[in-house]
């Protein structure tokens, strides 16, 4: 069994679009008529450019190979051009195909991934969800009214939720990290004021933030969350920031969390060895893939540390994240999207039921992609699938983030 063809389908969900502006699914194709889905997590460059680039790694090092040499595969993207380092791009354009390779795995020995990566080492996953509008709530003002917040968390956990994610802290600029308005503090204070009344010790505040602050301004921040008490706090500072993070780590008792823009074991290692994060949620479009993310979960555990995986994608990543958090020990929770269209791309395959997911038993990733409801919706922006803003932090009129793909006006 050989690799032999490869399309990408360049999905756009509908607006408002959560899961970002566009996905990038990739379906490959054995030369035993086996075809195997996975998807490529957000990118540096646009979708054209993102085409070329997968099509590029998949010709230079995967065409042709068996796909259970995945390994092998992995270390020629890896060690590309010279390089040996991670790599958004081109680690990203692998790690969807790489995902499609276990699928096609899974397909050819009628067993589901989970079977191939050590078997079902959990019944269910624990599932948390970010909050999102509610019937009557209105965008833009939803992600600025601690009250909409409380009555969208008061809902979540009525579904079963027992855990949801809100950035309030914005904005996230291409500056770097930045000193938080005051009129920031205090919304981020009202925002987990209002969610923890509603879900009182029912359910885990998860405090999300996109490395925009800097280490002074991270830990300002922390610590006026702390009579709240968070899970975790997410990604205080800019990712590349080691020793900072762990700076934060050690001043503010929230457990940090982080990995959603790092790249293969070379990352995640470092941020492991200096302390940085005890909570650690890989992007398995982006990583590195399944088979990385593995050993990522294995070094984790001999830190003691805990495992929640990414997504702000499409269905076909969230599967390989429920595969996946399966299989191992250390899983804390995974994080899951719930619209119409997530559902319908992979025809129900997959579903949160009482807060928790249950990985499909049928072979490979246990769903089955729409093709004709993935091509019926091209991207045809041309924004990046998320995006940050160029102006900087507003210090005297406060600010109004709405994310990193807001809808586009009408």
């Amino acid at each position: 069994m050989k690799l032999q063809d490869l399309d990408v389908i360049v999905t756009a969900p509908p607006a408002p679009g959560f899961g970002g502006r566009y996905w990038i699914l990739v379906k490959l194709t054995t030369d035993t008529g086996i075809t195997g889905w996975g998807e490529c997590y957000a990118s540096t460059v646009g979708p054209d450019a993102m085409k070329a680039v997968i099509e590029d790694v998949f010709e230079r090092h995967m065409q042709g190979e068996n796909p259970e040499n995945i390994e092998l595969m992995f270390r020629r993207a890896y060690s590309s051009g010279f390089t040996q380092r991670p790599d958004p791009t081109v680690i990203g354009a692998f790690s969807g195909m790489e995902i499609a390779c276990w699928d096609i795995l899974g397909k050819d020995r009628d067993r589901p991934v989970y079977a191939l990566l050590g078997g079902k080492m959990n019944e269910r996953v624990r599932a948390y969800t970010y909050l999102y509008p509610q019937d009557g709530h209105t965008l833009p003002d939803f992600w600025h009214s601690p009250e909409q917040a409380g009555e969208a968390a008061a809902a979540m956990l009525a579904k079963g939720y027992t855990a949801m994610k809100f950035d309030p802290a914005g904005p996230y600029t291409i500056r770097g990290g930045h000193m938080p308005a005051m009129s920031d503090i205090t919304m981020s204070v009202n925002f987990c004021a209002a969610i923890r009344e509603a879900v009182g010790d029912k359910a885990d505040l998860l405090f999300g933030t996109h490395g925009q602050f800097n280490t002074a301004g991270a830990i300002r921040m922390g610590q006026a969350l702390e009579p709240y008490s968070p899970l975790w706090y997410e990604e205080p500072c800019p990712p590349d920031m080691i020793e900072d993070m762990a700076r934060i780590a050690r001043n503010v008792r929230i457990p940090v969390a982080c990995g959603e823009r790092l790249c293969t074991k070379a990352e995640f290692g470092a941020v492991l060895r200096a302390g940085a994060a005890e909570i650690l949620q890989p992007a398995l479009g982006r990583a590195g893939g399944i088979w990385e993310m593995k050993k990522v979960a294995a070094m984790a555990e001999v830190y003691n540390a805990q495992m929640a995986p990414h997504l702000y994608a499409g269905p076909v990543e969230w599967a390989a994240n429920v595969h996946f958090a399966t299989s191992i020990p250390n899983i804390l929770m995974a994080e899951t999207i719930e619209t119409p269209f997530h559902d319908a791309l992979i025809k129900s395959a997959i579903k949160v039921e009482g807060g928790y997911i249950t990985a499909p038993d049928a072979p490979g990733l246990g769903i089955e992609v729409d093709e004709d409801l993935a091509r019926a919706h091209p991207y045809k922006g041309r924004d990046l699938h998320l995006g940050m803003q160029e102006a900087p932090c507003d210090y005297a009129n406060g600010n109004r983030f709405e994310g990193g793909a807001p809808p586009a006006e009408e």
